[in-house]
């Protein structure tokens, strides 16, 4: 079954719902498995947000520049926007729109119960698409961005995404600790590729910054569930092995507040 197609119509679904019932401008794409995008309406609103998260993201620099990444495909897919381009995060479907919709809604970082499902201390300050910063062999850096950083925790955010993509072989080998962290042996491979190639490099980046690393993914993608399992298998290190855990939207929504749970089952289905 395709988990990623089939996520990907129902929030299609819900989507074009929820842009009815509060009269949001929106357009589908013309893409097969389709798509709904938002228009922002005016500084303070968006269809793809629930207002407390944006107003919040409004008054944010950093985070307010997340949200003017261009979406790839809109050439082909989406219809003209006669105000602007289309943005990744105006997509229904983008994982970082939900990320942002959740760690950016208000005093959500005050929040205990969320601390310790994450399994890190309150007070935390989000930080969306962050340097990597993977050691390499030749003594540089990699230069991917992690999705979310909540102090030393790096957060890997996935909704509809088709996996954790892969990598020839001598990308993997240019990562200094690659050969330590991992039993190689052992990690998936297809056609001389190494699969779920963004999870070996988050673990790599968690490893070389002696924090910890947390994958978001919904209940309903088992397929991406198990590829975490099948990589944090192969952790040669204990304590890392441990530090490594997978956290479903439906398992966090459990301890947010009442409205955010709210549009979230809404909207995502999440709940």
């Amino acid at each position: 079954m395709n988990f990623s197609y089939k996520l990907r119509c129902e929030l299609a679904a819900r989507a074009c719902e929820y842009a009815k019932t509060h009269s949001l401008t929106h357009s589908l794409s013309y893409s097969d498995g389709p798509v709904v995008c938002f228009e922002p309406s005016d500084g303070l609103r968006h269809g793809n947000f629930l207002p407390g998260s944006y107003r919040t993201i409004a008054t944010n620099p950093e985070w307010r520049r997340r949200l003017a990444k261009v979406h790839t495909r809109a050439h082909k897919d989406l219809p003209r926007r006669e105000s602007g381009r289309w943005r990744e995060l105006d997509s229904c479907a983008s994982s970082d729109a939900l990320l942002m919709n959740i760690f950016c809604y208000p005093r959500l970082a005050a929040n205990a119960s969320v601390a310790l499902t994450l399994g890190i201390e309150p007070g935390w300050t989000p930080r969306f698409g962050v340097p990597a910063r993977v050691p390499l062999v030749n003594g540089l850096c990699d230069r991917t961005e992690i999705d979310m950083r909540l102090g030393s925790l790096l957060v890997e955010a996935k909704l509809t995404e088709g996996g954790f993509q892969s990598a020839e072989q001598g990308m993997l080998q240019r990562y200094r600790d690659f050969f330590d962290v991992f039993e190689v042996e052992r990690l998936r491979q297809r056609e001389g590729r190494f699969q779920s190639y963004q999870l070996i490099r988050n673990i790599l980046a968690a490893y070389a910054g002696q924090g910890s690393l947390c994958v978001l993914v919904d209940a309903r993608r088992p397929d991406l569930i198990d590829a975490v399992y099948a990589v944090v298998s192969c952790v040669r290190l204990v304590e890392l092995r441990t530090s490594c855990a997978v956290l479903t939207w439906q398992e966090l929504t459990r301890v947010l507040p009442v409205k955010l749970r709210g549009f979230l089952a809404d909207k995502y289905g999440i709940d």
